[in-house]
């Protein structure tokens, strides 16, 4: 009986990013077209496969062929692909069930002989500054391994498939281009897979880092504007950390698993290279977590400064203006029994009473530093 081992733990997650992509298109109204390619890696060489060959035809071929491992690559996958893929592969339902749905966390499940993992690319846009997820679900099993991109942004170059995001995280990876690895079988082109995007994690923490210099300008600087920025990109911060803290997981449950499915110890010590990478990204991710925390507390500190400033300057103010109008209030009463209601120096002394007040009371404010 086939077991479900979900991180290796066998308990399932649930969708645990906030942008997370609609589930594979389906039913009459949405004529999707598929965009699968096959390619067939004979000893390390990659020859595409002919464009109407099916799923099931290079899966047989691959294992009737020594040598020989089939590559299917979805970039924008339909309900169609899915369906035909798990026919092929005879996939267990519930692997099914989760191709057919996007927006779920880094994990690794098995099924029998079929590995299934979800992991996650990012990307920075720093017109936005925003994080831009991508999310791949891998299938691989003996002589095959099938990469869908479930929100459909494949970048594909002139021959070779490359990793979605923008040229610049993307020019020095390449899944496809090195013969020697890709002679190692499919765990070869998963490993590949997790080294680029544990790369292009990269740009995008030097994005944020650069966002994170400017808030601390603005801070200082007495920027209003600063806190909502400051929120926003904290929650880009902690969305990059379920990311790479989830994928660590993956990679600790492949590193087990070494011994028990026969892993080439090449393939080990790439495996670990890539966890290295990745154990140091996210001690940069958590690093930047913690100076917006930091950040955020002092510009609490510094608008709550602002605000007593700002108090006391009123607070000043309003005793400046108390004084004169006690004294007018008191001889505004109009008693008949005032003796200084008809003194010929009553008016001029009151004014000058509270000009005198008022002025005492300023320079008072003004040595403790309310005004």
């Amino acid at each position: 009986m086939t077991q479900r081992h979900a991180d290796g733990s066998g308990h399932r997650r649930g969708n645990m990013f906030r942008r997370s992509v609609p589930a594979v298109p389906s039913g009459p109204a949405e004529a999707a077209v598929s965009t699968r390619r096959t390619r067939y890696v004979v000893d390390g060489r990659l020859t595409p496969a002919p464009p109407e060959v099916s799923i099931s035809e290079a899966l047989r071929y691959a294992q009737d062929e020594p040598g020989t491992m089939t590559l299917s690559l979805f970039p924008a996958p339909t309900a169609e692909d899915v369906d035909e893929l798990a026919q092929a592969w005879g996939l267990h339902p519930l692997l099914v069930e989760d191709l057919h749905h996007a927006g779920q966390r880094p994990k690794l499940e098995r099924y029998g002989d079929v590995l299934f993992l979800v992991v996650r690319s990012a990307r920075y846009l720093d017109d936005i500054e925003d994080v831009d997820f991508s999310e791949f679900h891998v299938l691989v099993r003996p002589h095959a391994i099938a990469v869908l991109c479930q929100d459909g942004r494949w970048i594909d170059g002139s021959d070779e498939t490359t990793l979605p995001g923008s040229s610049t995280e993307i020019a020095d990876h390449t899944l496809l281009d090195d013969e020697r690895l890709l002679a190692l079988g499919p765990e070869a082109v998963l490993y590949r897979l997790l080294d680029a995007i544990v790369d292009g994690y990269l740009p995008v923490l030097r994005g944020l880092a650069v966002d994170k210099e400017q808030i601390e300008r603005q801070v200082f600087s007495g920027d209003p504007a600063v806190t909502e920025r400051i929120y926003r990109l904290s929650q880009e911060v902690i969305d990059l950390q379920h990311a790479t803290s989830s994928l660590t997981e993956v990679l600790d449950a492949l590193g087990r698993g070494f011994d028990r499915y026969g892993i080439p110890d090449a393939l080990r010590a790439y495996l670990q290279d890539v966890t290295d990478h990745l154990t140091r990204v996210d001690i940069r991710v958590s690093e930047l977590r913690e100076a917006l925390a930091q950040i955020l507390t002092v510009n609490a500190t510094l608008v709550s400064q602002r605000q007593n400033e700002d108090m006391k300057k009123i607070s000043g103010w309003a005793a400046i203006l108390f004084a004169p109008t006690l004294i007018g209030a008191v001889y505004g009463m109009n008693f008949d029994s005032m003796p200084e209601l008809h003194w010929t120096f009553g008016y001029p002394l009151a004014v000058s009473a509270m000009v005198a007040l008022g002025a005492g009371l300023y320079l008072v404010f003004k040595r403790k530093r309310w005004m």
